[in-house]
């Protein structure tokens, strides 16, 4: 999501909240989810992001060693945010459902929060961080793929467990 210029008038900054409203809006009810359609979003992800990077040199050590502390700490996040979904399964039709949790919510608009706050402190202070603008750039585009892959990922898991508890007779929700 594009960041308003450090100039721009406030009302600029309500859109992106706005959008952040409408997706949470979106997410506290429950939808139906397709185990199989999960990889999709991750696909994507991966391709816009491996696009991304082609355009670019070879990455330094150090650029490197930050992209591969940005996939961990987005694969953690995603991870986290994924356990508090909360999925369900019809115990007659055996069809899941999805509903995210406020916690989860919470911790995607804090992690627009402290991705607007680092791009922010990194457009001022690219110098002083002894790191490269693109190096910050890269590691923030990295954790929304650890984020979604890692989230994507346990939401299957757990969905496909429960399916296949609930074929078997087992609990239906988690």
């Amino acid at each position: 999501m594009p960041t308003p210029p450090p100039n721009a008038p406030y009302w600029t900054y309500f859109i992106p909240l706005i959008a952040i409203g409408l997706v949470i809006l979106r997410n506290s009810r429950a939808r139906r989810l397709r185990i199989e359609t999960l990889w999709i979003m991750p696909v994507v992800i991966l391709a816009l992001v491996g696009l991304s990077f082609t355009q670019q040199a070879t990455p330094s050590p150090l650029m490197l060693g930050i992209d591969i502390a940005a996939i961990a700490v987005g694969a953690l996040l995603g991870w986290w945010r994924a356990r508090f979904t909360h999925i369900s399964v019809d115990p007659a039709t055996h069809q899941l459902t999805s509903r995210a949790s406020p916690v989860g919510m919470l911790v995607i608009l804090g992690i627009f929060a402290l991705r607007y706050a680092v791009r922010l402190y990194a457009a001022q202070s690219a110098s002083s961080l002894g790191v490269p603008a693109i190096a910050i750039a890269d590691a923030l585009l990295i954790i929304t793929v650890g984020l979604v892959c890692a989230q994507r990922l346990e939401i299957a898991l757990r969905a496909s467990r429960l399916l296949a508890e609930a074929r078997a007779g087992g609990p239906t929700s988690a």
